[in-house]
């Protein structure tokens, strides 16, 4: 439990109004409170976010490529897009270091999926829920593996969604799908499309409501199963298939030891014949794990970031993992997490090596 100034209430306020927002922002969730989990530590971070004193990274998401490409000059296996809410889209290298960064707005969660070609070229496409005034949707972009460019606008999803918030990609066969969830729990699922044109094309084939404040969104396209977080309620385990409509299993509700409020990000991995779902348990900076390969989810343990060659990780939002080779520093996978609290400067991302985390849980 925390307690705010009459200060910070203030600023919180002022910010809220800015952004068009009903989200108040601040930094300190799960500071100086870590639950009981395995531990691990961080293999390194990222430069801290251009945005000071305020909650502002929040969602990465992770891409790696078995030759080098060129993002900003640099050579690079892959990269990391990392959202900076109240500014836009930072895209760092798999050492942590930027390689590129978009003013693009108040961009939230950000996905990224391959499987798409636009104008005749295989393109990465990058999503983010876009809470920026006047655009509110899914922003989209794009990245040629191809080329050696970086990653550039593309366009945008519209939506009736007030306040967009999570957001993840899934695959269904051919079709690529966006899922966009808002800040009180709506949802839209969209499947994404280029025209002939080499536009963007979204159709809307489901929409429902969770119930209240939900953001954690990821997809496990095996089981045909999609994951949400309600984030004082619990984790949800949706059917992808758009016809499942808004039928759905509690998967693990909000409980000490386990999973703490506020319930926030989610991402998966695959491990060998192994995939696992990661949670953010927010309330005491844990982050509990499920195998979900199976025919129901089954709860395996939790970790926690300690300090180590990087500070701690506290406080978490957002968090993305790659199973498999991701550059040469990570050969079996790699975790990446927000860090709320960062020792120096403001927030960032610290990268975790899949390996530790599977040793600590016994996976």
């Amino acid at each position: 439990m925390f307690v705010r100034t009459l200060t910070t209430l203030v600023a919180s306020a002022a910010l809220l109004t800015a952004c068009a927002t009903r989200e108040v922002d601040y930094q300190g969730e799960g500071e100086g409170f870590i639950g009981a989990g395995s531990g691990v530590t961080a293999r390194l971070e990222t430069p801290s976010v251009g945005t000071a004193g305020q909650d502002a990274a929040d969602d990465p998401a992770i891409w790696t490529s078995p030759a080098p490409v060129t993002i900003g000059g640099v050579a690079t296996r892959g990269f990391v897009a990392g959202t900076d809410k109240k500014a836009g889209l930072y895209i760092y290298g798999l050492d942590g270091a930027i390689l590129q960064f978009l003013p693009e707005g108040l961009l939230n969660n950000v996905d990224l999926t391959e499987g798409l070609t636009v104008s005749g070229r295989p393109q990465l496409v990058l999503g983010a829920s876009d809470r920026t005034p006047g655009k509110t949707g899914v922003a989209l972009y794009l990245f040629d593996p191809a080329g050696n460019g970086g990653v550039r606008p593309w366009g945008a999803i519209t939506t009736d969604v007030v306040e967009p918030y999570g957001f993840c990609f899934a695959r269904r066969g051919a079709e690529i799908h966006a899922v966009l969830v808002g800040h009180e729990g709506e949802v839209r699922q969209f499947v994404l499309t280029a025209d002939a044109a080499g536009q963007p094309s979204a159709r809307e084939v489901r929409r429902f409501d969770v119930g209240t404040i939900s953001e954690g969104c990821a997809a496990d396209e095996a089981t045909n199963a999609l994951y949400i977080a309600e984030e004082n309620v619990g984790l949800w385990r949706y059917g992808l298939d758009p016809a499942t409509g808004a039928a759905r299993t509690l998967v693990q509700p909000i409980a000490p030891g386990v999973l703490v409020a506020d319930a926030e990000g989610l991402t998966v991995i695959e491990d060998g014949a192994a995939r696992y779902l990661i949670g953010s348990s927010q309330g005491d900076s844990t982050f509990p794990v499920w195998r979900i390969d199976g025919a129901a989810p089954v709860y395996a343990g939790r970790f926690v970031v300690r300090d180590g060659a990087v500070d701690r990780v506290t406080g978490t939002d957002g968090l993305a993992a790659l199973g498999g080779p991701v550059g040469d520093a990570f050969p079996e996978g790699l975790v990446v997490v927000q860090d709320d609290i960062n020792d120096v400067g403001t927030q960032n991302f610290k990268y975790i090596d899949w390996r530790d985390i599977r040793t600590a849980l016994g996976l």
